[in-house]
């Protein structure tokens, strides 16, 4: 059996502000209300659904993505004035990381998920 990602749920206290933001960030279309969730579409059928929730709990999620897509998310933290970070426990603020050859940005969404883009993936082994 092959396995494969097929969604993640997003928790937010701000779900229309979340989904939004993670579209434009990644340059993809607005996502799709489906029931209680809006769906953002991935690509090879995998989706983040935005999920409202007044829970105080949150996600990391981290997007490998090309250099134009960083390139445009970086540019709209910095536009728009939301803080980001060059790690995960956000203590180097405004600056990027250079990790194993490529560029990273962790950046908090409206409901205080941690979220990251990212070029170049850690090494793993398979």
């Amino acid at each position: 059996m092959t396995v494969a990602l097929d969604h993640v749920i997003l928790p937010t206290n701000d779900q229309a502000a979340s989904a939004a933001l993670l579209s434009r960030m990644l340059g993809l279309p607005p996502g799709v209300a489906v029931g209680h969730f809006i769906c953002i579409a991935l690509g090879n059928g995998v989706t983040v659904d935005v999920m409202q929730s007044d829970g105080d709990s949150s996600l990391h999620l981290a997007f490998l993505v090309d250099d134009d897509t960083f390139d445009r998310g970086l540019a709209i933290l910095r536009s728009e004035h939301i803080s980001h970070w060059a790690d995960p426990g956000h203590e180097q603020p405004d600056v990027i990381n250079h990790r194993y050859g490529g560029r990273g940005v962790y950046f908090a969404d409206p409901g205080g998920n941690n979220l990251e883009l990212l070029t170049r993936s850690m090494p793993r082994s398979d």
